[in-house]
């Protein structure tokens, strides 16, 4: 059995946007209900060194955005990372559902070992196949920011349960 570069990509990113989007909406909710400034919570971190619940959302983003604009062999668009309040983090997760969904499928699926070179904020750069990208950094920096962006609003009181990450088993 195989899996094919599109369904380890958009078929995973998508859905677990959508759960992060829901995510948010769920923090949005426990600010109300608990009358506390939605810009706490998206400022609130783990450790002093870690980027707060806005910038994880938006790393989010950007990995999922980066890494298959790449491997759909596209230009890497900007990507939003300015503050913003939970209706502006759901409208780049939708953007970026939109964006991902619009790139042409059949360059996705050449693009497993096709060399794809990633450029780091810092200007260093690292090729990769399309393949080792997706498996070995984009899929781990999209979860690793997904997961931690639920543990923030978990640790923020936010009644979430593992169900609310997972979304609809599919």
């Amino acid at each position: 059995m195989s899996i094919s570069m599109m369904q380890a990509s958009v078929e995973v990113f998508v859905p677990y946007l959508g759960n992060l989007a829901a995510l948010l909406d769920r923090a949005a909710e426990h600010a109300e209900h608990r009358r506390i400034d939605p810009a706490v919570l998206l400022n609130m971190r783990i450790a002093p060194n870690m980027f707060n619940l806005a910038r994880q959302v938006c790393e989010a983003n950007r990995h999922v955005m980066l890494g298959c604009a790449l491997l759909a062999g596209q230009p890497t668009p900007a990507v939003l990372e300015s503050e913003a309040d939970m209706a502006e983090l759901k409208r780049r997760i939708g953007a970026t559902i939109d964006y991902i969904k619009g790139l042409p499928e059949a360059a996705i699926e050449a693009s497993a070992e096709r060399e794809v070179v990633f450029a780091f904020r810092n200007g260093a750069t690292r090729a990769f196949t399309g393949r080792s990208l997706l498996l070995t950094f984009t899929l781990p920096q999209f979860f690793f920011h997904v997961t931690t962006a639920y543990d923030i609003m978990r640790h923020a009181g936010v009644e979430l349960i593992k169900k609310d990450f997972l979304g609809q088993l599919r």
